[in-house]
């Protein structure tokens, strides 16, 4: 409903008519999908993007810690002989055992005379541990190490999961 209203002789057409309001609120509702649909591609790569992360993270860091702690260790227990393989690793740095094994919630275990703590944080799931000894209790003692980090973090795609794999040594 238009309003007409004369001011001074000139006519003046206050409001919006009917096809008015209905062709902007089209607009609106074309520019608010549009939106919409960004803002979802924007969340799906945030979720991608967190989840890649968590898995390279989980994985270097895991490596780098058994690395370092292979390296000062005197001893290998566990795998006790060339060719075993199991899925905990008992090691002895400066005459305290170190052992690494799963738990039953996908978590990197680390038991030691300090009490125990996860490797991995809360974002991953651990899984396909094992430990591989190459060698026969002698200066080269090498340990094979595999196992997969999966993120927690459900993406679009699926889970987001890769497998690290490396030789360790004495030294």
């Amino acid at each position: 409903m238009k309003v007409v209203k004369y001011l001074r002789g000139i006519k003046i057409s206050a409001g919006f008519t009917l096809m008015e309001l209905i062709i902007s609120m089209g607009i609106l509702m074309v520019l608010i999908s549009i939106l919409m649909t960004v803002f979802g591609q924007i969340l799906d790569v945030q979720l991608e993007s967190k989840a890649t992360s968590t898995v390279d993270q989980n994985g270097r860091y895991i490596m780098s810690r058994l690395i370092h702690d292979m390296q000062r260790a005197s001893t290998i227990t566990t795998p006790a002989t060339a060719g075993q393989q199991t899925n905990t690793l008992l090691i002895v740095i400066n005459s305290i055992d170190y052992t690494y094994s799963l738990d039953s919630n996908g978590n990197l275990v680390l038991t030691n005379s300090n009490g125990s703590e996860n490797i991995n944080n809360y974002d991953a799931n651990i899984s396909a541990l094992t430990f591989k000894r190459l060698g026969n209790n002698d200066s080269n003692d090498n340990v094979q190490v595999t196992f997969t980090v999966s993120s927690r973090t459900q993406k679009a795609s699926g889970t987001e999961q890769k497998t690290f794999q490396t030789t360790v040594g004495r030294q």
